[in-house]
């Protein structure tokens, strides 16, 4: 074979440059027909089927630096792979050059200054696995196969931020690699235009090999769980999670989810493969206040399980890690809310109550709390006055079904969005959002300074494989 095929016909890389590009890199680089290519190419979407032409396994910065560089000189598309989560598969390029960070995935624990420092590749169960043992946490997501990178610059929320803020907000300092091939460290005090940006402006700015957060205390142990209900209970329910959620304290998070029941050992069998809803919880802070504020909801309706109890921290953060496995078909479609209407809880139980798939689900999270009282140009993050987001999972097997799961999903958020704050979520865009979606994620102000930022340290657009912001 003469030469190997990039991103259009007319583009093609020789053999030599292939294997000056292996050469140069420390770390392995693969082609579509060796062995461990189909596993590196492998992400948790399933629907995703873009193939890189190279699949360059970084050893370091240094590998970064030569695999950026050979992308802007070749004119190939360039992706960036760290945890491999995010739904739009923005890990994976057509024909281009892949750089996968999944392989670096350090994370050390300052004990005395309370800060975690994760390479680009970790995972929030990274994370989790180093800094619980010391009772430390950094804000990271409901699911801890997530990757740090992508769910960082996005803004990231999960069972913790209400109390401690996004992890975007916690972020101290990054190391990157930019356009131009060259390292840079960036904080509040250095390179801080980019610092700015990189909290909540997703990868749309350099590959980050680096992060440095603020750690907080909770756990190990911590009160946590959930109550469930079958679905013909699920308007008592979700007023029950309004009533609850409109006086919550910042310690207390919330999360309504509408799905068909799994076999999980903690349900009584008649309700396996059946619609409920639950309400799971998580509290950061003092314990005895901690089981004050759960009574009331221990104690409403009839609940077919409650699991609220004090369990390790990481069991909750993993417990909904076995209905997301990598490489089933997922798409989703969500929304943030300034409130819980009666218009909204009647369209959100009518459209999980059709549900098609025993995947899919529909998770409604109470936001609020800390972040929105932090400054609103602190940094990118454009959501930071949301007080609920809605996230429509359809998630399916067969690819001959891909239509009718997606059309409910479609069909929800359709009836759903006129309720809504019409502000987005990058890391919850399908790769089918379209750019008004993206502006919509941070509005007029926020996207023309981000687009300012971009022209400076990527006028070229190397990096537009994410939610893309063009250079102004």
């Amino acid at each position: 074979m003469a030469d190997v095929l990039a991103q259009q016909p007319e583009y093609r890389l020789s053999q030599a440059a292939v294997a000056d590009l292996r050469t140069a890199l420390r770390g392995a680089l693969l082609q579509p027909p060796d062995a461990g290519y189909r596993e590196a190419r492998s992400i948790w979407n399933g629907m995703i089927a873009r193939e890189p032409a190279l699949i360059a396994r970084v050893s370091g910065a240094s590998d970064v630096v030569t695999c950026v560089n050979f992308a802007r000189e070749n004119g190939l598309p360039l992706s960036i792979r760290g945890g491999g989560h995010n739904i739009a598969g923005t890990a994976l390029c057509n024909r281009g050059l892949m750089i996968d960070m999944s392989v670096r995935r350090g994370v050390r624990v300052d004990l005395g200054k309370r800060i975690v420092r994760a390479e680009g590749g970790a995972t929030w169960g990274d994370v989790d696995h180093e800094s619980q043992p010391f009772g430390l946490v950094v804000p990271g997501g409901i699911v801890s196969k997530t990757g740090v990178a992508g769910f960082t610059m996005g803004g990231g929320f999960g069972w913790t931020s209400r109390k401690y803020a996004y992890a975007a907000d916690n972020l101290i300092s990054v190391d990157i690699v930019t356009a131009d091939g060259e390292r840079r460290h960036a904080s509040e005090t250095e390179n801080a235009d980019l610092f700015w940006a990189l909290r909540g402006g997703g990868g749309n700015f350099g590959a980050v090999t680096s992060f440095e957060f603020r750690a907080h205390p909770h756990g190990p142990q911590a009160l946590c769980g959930m109550v469930v209900y079958p679905m013909a209970q699920a308007r008592d329910v979700a007023h029950e999670f309004r009533r609850i959620t409109a006086t919550a304290p910042d310690e207390l998070c919330c999360l309504l989810i509408l799905r068909i029941a799994p076999p999980a050992p903690f349900l009584p069998e008649e309700l396996h493969g059946t619609p409920i809803a639950a309400i799971a919880v998580c509290w950061t802070g003092d314990q005895s206040a901690g089981q004050d504020a759960m009574r009331a909801l221990k104690t409403f309706g009839k609940p077919a399980a409650d699991t609220i109890t004090m369990k390790p921290f990481i069991a909750h953060q993993t417990m909904l890690d076995s209905g997301q496995p990598f490489g089933r078909r997922y798409y989703w479609k969500s929304d943030f809310f300034a409130d819980m209407s009666e218009r909204l809880i009647d369209a959100m139980v009518e459209h999980a109550e059709r549900i098609t798939s025993q995947h899919s689900a529909a998770l409604f999270m109470h936001m609020g709390g800390a972040p929105a009282q932090l400054d609103r140009g602190l940094n990118a993050v454009g959501f930071r006055t949301a007080q609920y987001v809605l996230n429509v999972q359809a998630a399916w097997e067969d690819p001959q079904e891909d239509s009718r799961h997606i059309e409910w999903a479609r069909e929800y958020w359709a009836a759903i969005h006129p309720f809504s704050s019409g502000t987005a979520y990058i890391n919850f865009m399908t790769e089918d959002e379209g750019d008004a979606r993206v502006r919509a994620a941070y509005g007029d102000r926020l996207y023309a300074r981000l687009a300012e930022i971009k022209a400076k340290f990527d006028s070229g657009n190397l990096f537009h494989g994410a939610q893309n912001i063009a250079p102004r």
